[in-house]
């Protein structure tokens, strides 16, 4: 898989990036260890090098099974993790990273992100000049290679940039969110800044899984996802069905094709996640795949059949 440039910085990753949340558990239904690790192992074998995972993800158990798949490789791999809102005091950072290091069993960090703004969750306010040095002063110990942002708007971006480079904004994007094209795009455009896109699937509902009348597990985190509800899922089953000849056409699956339109839209990555070797390895086909001018055009027309409906929230949950 060709690797792109992260920002302006010195690190490549890929464009379909694995992701682990759910390799720490919680907020997860039935993970098995034991299938994240041959999942996170498939992925780095299928071409996908570049891991993202968080500190908050299990209390740190994503990043302990991280590194239990590709401690053997890790000269080969990307580490993009994250140091979560109630730890962005100038001390807290250092003992996060610190903290992530050690479940990494690692000595560098690839990508170190701000994982919500902060305020967020009812943590304490902390300037992000604050936490910015913080995060200079490990990037400066060669703790970190890099810097990047999630969760945040264009305006906490652009006040963030003011104390440092950020390579990269993790916001929830996928052709059925996309709130920030019309937010913290443009700004990452004109800023050579990375987008990792997470829940690029929209959590499952671009694979044309889950029909209508599908009720989640109170405890899984999509029962309150605002697209599976009401009048939203029912938009999307249709915007489904009229993806899927084109699917058929390149002969791929509709995840795999929702993963090549976005990888083809401006400075544009998915992280991806997987239970299983198999959703790993069908990830990663999504990178072959070549979609034309007008294919993109049509498949972005479909998209807004969903989120023409939608309020400016980025928040994807209720």
């Amino acid at each position: 898989m060709e690797k792109r440039t992260l920002g302006t910085s010195e690190v490549k990753i890929t464009p379909i990036l694995m992701g682990t949340w759910q390799a720490g558990k919680r907020m997860w239904v039935g993970i098995e260890d034991a299938d994240s690790i041959k999942t996170i192992r498939a992925a780095y074998q299928a071409g996908i090098t570049t891991i993202d995972t968080a500190e908050v993800y299990g209390e740190g158990h994503s990043e302990r099974i991280v590194a239990e798949a590709l401690s053997d490789v890790r000269d080969r791999v990307e580490y993009a993790t994250k140091v979560f809102a109630n730890h962005l005091k100038y001390e807290q950072v250092i003992e996060a990273c610190e903290r992530s290091l050690s479940n990494l069993k690692t000595d560098y960090i690839d990508l170190y992100q701000i994982h919500w703004p902060s305020g967020a969750f009812n943590s304490e306010i902390v300037p992000i000049e604050e936490t910015m040095s913080a995060l200079n002063s490990l990037k400066e110990q060669g703790k970190i290679r890099a810097i990047g942002v999630s969760n945040f708007s264009s305006v906490q971006l652009a006040e963030a940039a003011n104390y440092g480079r950020i390579d990269s904004l993790q916001p929830p994007y996928s052709l059925f969110w996309r709130q920030v094209e019309q937010d913290a795009l443009p700004y990452c455009i004109e800023n050579n800044i990375s987008i990792l896109a997470y829940s690029p699937l929209a959590q499952g509902l671009l694979t044309g899984k889950f029909a209508l009348g599908h009720k989640f597990d109170p405890t899984d985190n999509r029962a309150k996802n605002k697209l599976f509800q009401g009048e939203n899922f029912e938009r999307a089953q249709q915007a489904l069905e009229k993806l899927r000849p084109i699917a058929l056409l390149h002969n791929c699956t509709l995840a795999q094709l929702a993963l090549a339109w976005l990888i083809a839209q401006p400075q544009t990555n998915a992280i991806a996640g997987g239970r299983y070797p198999e959703q790993a390895r069908d990830n990663a086909l999504a990178a072959q795949i070549k979609l034309s001018t007008a294919e993109l055009a049509e498949i972005d027309a479909i998209g807004r059949i969903v989120t023409d409906h939608l309020d400016d929230n980025q928040i994807m949950w209720d």
